[in-house]
């Protein structure tokens, strides 16, 4: 991180002095602001009453049908419920499951309501170093499991869920399979089938039929994610939070779960819809986005509950939201494609909705999008340069990924060195000409700021600046260039699964906060050296030795608490800098500029001797 100075300061002005606190206020607002934008960005879903919305879709079906068809008589109709019912059962007797996996999941479906009760996935472990699964089940067994369905009567809901369904098959099917269930009773004929292929995507085809007539049932992922139930009950740093995420028209869009209302109904087109959180996505994509429609899902469920399953004593009566998605047709037909993995960048590119747009937007970088993005594909750059070419070759203690954020922090402040001499350039043509600034303002007795004066003073130092080629913000570039990088840094480290239990020696998740707090401690160390070998000559040495402490002490606050990527990252540029400085303050800038400080400060020094001597003589 650049050092924390006004580089265009000169004597002891307090204009001078008040733009230095100005970039200081900044930076910090900055980072407070944004935690802030973020809760305010995100817009409510367009909430419609789940009976107004399922009526005025009924009717639009029944339209576009009737349109084509003669709509049944009375007695067409019940003709059709009494076939229904003489119909024979079609349901098992006892409860069974059936498992289906690939190289990259295992998912095990139970014929009770023909529903997912474990999603696992291979290759990624949770805080226990056990496989990933994707469902959280104390959630799931209170508000329904995956791949379950949702209809806008709850009685019918539950009895869909219930069911006890005949597959086609028990026991184990390794991908690519197909796995079908088959309901009929009491009227009700429901269908779900599934397709597996050999990535993450399934495909769904589900038709639920009542007295022979479609039923608007949505294939739903109702309960949150499974990834979260261990870091809440730990009280991780993994942030908590779940989100509703769409896309429509190619315009993505992502909902914070307290802004999520429960049972809202939304009509497409919807290119994807589903839920995601910090690392993993549940995602429906429809086979025919435009009939497409959406119902959010909005429960509660006591941290207690969690507690108490995983047999551990009871703590605060804390809510925790789970969050849920529906995704079908109006027609009652559901075909569709589900995503269930982790947001992989690479891997969410090459996955593409109906209308050829891509998944690439659930990986949400924030207000520094643009800026993480490229920065995290640089920092892939390095590390598929530096890291074995086979991932079992890498073992348990692969460190590629901290070595990559070493390297590549070494490549963006060698980059940044010409930006660094041009700030120091830009220094000392201003402090040249500070004698001058001072006599100017010294010939206008400092105005007040609504003295016509002011504006003559501040038109006379511009004109001076401009025959030197003097640039106000020439000195601050290095410092403003760095604060997207930083702040785009912090927002990556927190987002990518690739870094996600990535180790680096004594650190185990270089996505969570340093365990040891070593490092920002070193970040307080490095911070203090930084404003130590920086020469300020224009700042007052009362806010020089103020920032030496205030800046080290901000720093390692917000390391303490945030990635220990982050930590790194901004630890190897410290030293980079450091050294940098080092080297700059032997060339002619820096030895000028040393001497030019220490003129100041034994004048300054001067006039506070002659002012007590005067004092004393009074």
């Amino acid at each position: 991180m650049a050092e924390f100075r006004n580089p265009n300061a000169g004597g002891a002005g307090s204009q001078d002095n008040r733009s230095f606190l100005v970039m200081l206020v900044v930076m910090m607002g900055l980072v407070f602001g944004i935690q802030y934008w973020r809760s305010k960005t995100s817009p409510p879903p367009a909430q419609q009453s789940a009976s107004g919305t399922a009526t005025q879709s009924a009717n639009q079906t029944a339209a576009q049908t009737g349109s084509q068809t003669n709509a049944p008589s009375a007695a067409q109709t019940a003709a059709a419920r009494e076939a229904a019912k003489a119909a024979p059962a079609v349901q098992a007797t006892g409860e069974t499951t059936t498992v289906v996996e690939n190289e990259l999941y295992r998912i095990t479906f139970s014929n009770r309501g023909g529903q997912v009760i474990s999603w696992i996935l291979k290759r990624q472990l949770d805080e226990d170093g056990k496989p990933l699964d994707l469902v959280d089940h104390v959630a799931s067994a209170k508000f329904g499991y995956p791949m379950s369905l949702y209809t806008y009567d709850p009685a019918l809901t539950k009895e869909l869920a219930n069911a006890m369904y005949v597959p086609s098959a028990t026991g184990s099917l390794s991908a690519p399979a197909s796995l079908s269930f088959h309901y009929a009773a009491n009227g009700l004929d429901v269908t779900k089938t599934f397709t597996f292929g050999q990535g993450y995507l399934i495909h769904a085809d589900t038709v639920v039929l009542k007295n022979g007539s479609p039923v608007r049932a949505l294939l739903e992922w109702p309960a949150g994610m499974g990834d979260l139930v261990t870091a809440r009950i730990r009280g991780s740093h993994y942030p908590s939070d779940t989100s509703v995420d769409t896309m429509q028209n190619g315009k993505d869009d992502h909902t914070a779960s307290k802004k999520v209302s429960g049972g809202a109904t939304l009509n497409g087109p919807f290119d994807f819809a589903g839920v995601s959180d910090q690392y993993f996505a549940a995602t429906i994509l429809p086979d025919h986005p435009q009939t497409a429609t959406l119902v959010t899902l909005h429960n509660e469920l006591p941290l207690n509950d969690l507690l108490r399953a995983a047999g551990k004593p009871a703590g605060k009566d804390v809510q925790l939201a789970v969050i849920g998605a529906a995704v079908g047709d109006v027609s009652g037909h559901n075909q569709e494609r589900i995503f269930v993995g982790p947001k992989n960048l690479s891997l969410l590119k090459t996955i593409k909705t109906v209308d050829g747009y891509s998944l690439e937007p659930l990986l949400n970088f924030g207000f520094w999008g643009p800026f993480a993005k490229y920065l995290f594909l640089g920092l892939q750059a390095v590390h598929t340069w530096i890291a074995p070419s086979n991932p079992a070759a890498r073992g348990a203690h692969d460190y590629s990924w901290g070595w990559a954020i070493v390297l590549f922090t070494f490549l963006i402040y060698m980059l940044l060195v010409p930006l660094r001499l041009q700030g120091m350039k830009g220094m000392l043509k201003m402090q040249r000409i500070q004698p001058q600034i001072d006599a100017i303002k010294a010939r206008y007795k400092n105005p007040k700021p609504t003295d016509p004066k002011m504006a003559e003073m501040n038109a006379e130092i511009m004109d001076l600046q401009k025959k030197h080629g003097v640039s106000m913000f020439g000195g601050c570039i290095p410092t403003l260039v760095q604060f997207p990088l930083l702040f785009a840094f912090f927002e990556m480290m927190e987002k990518v699964v690739e870094l996600r239990q990535a180790h680096f020696y004594w650190i185990h998740d270089l996505s969570q906060p340093d365990p040891w707090h070593i490092l920002p401690i070193v970040m307080v160390v490095t911070s203090f050296l930084v404003q130590f070998y920086t020469p300020s000559p224009g700042v007052d040495p009362a806010q020089q030795r103020m920032m030496a402490f205030l800046m080290p002490a901000f720093s390692g606050y917000w390391t303490w608490y945030y990635a220990a990527g982050l930590a790194l990252y901004w630890n190897v540029g410290n030293f980079i800098m450091v050294g940098q400085q080092l080297i700059l303050n032997r060339t002619a800038i820096g030895r000028e500029m040393r001497e030019i400080q220490l003129q100041r400060a034994q004048a300054k020094a001067k006039n506070k001797a002659v002012q007590k001597t005067i004092q004393g003589r009074r």
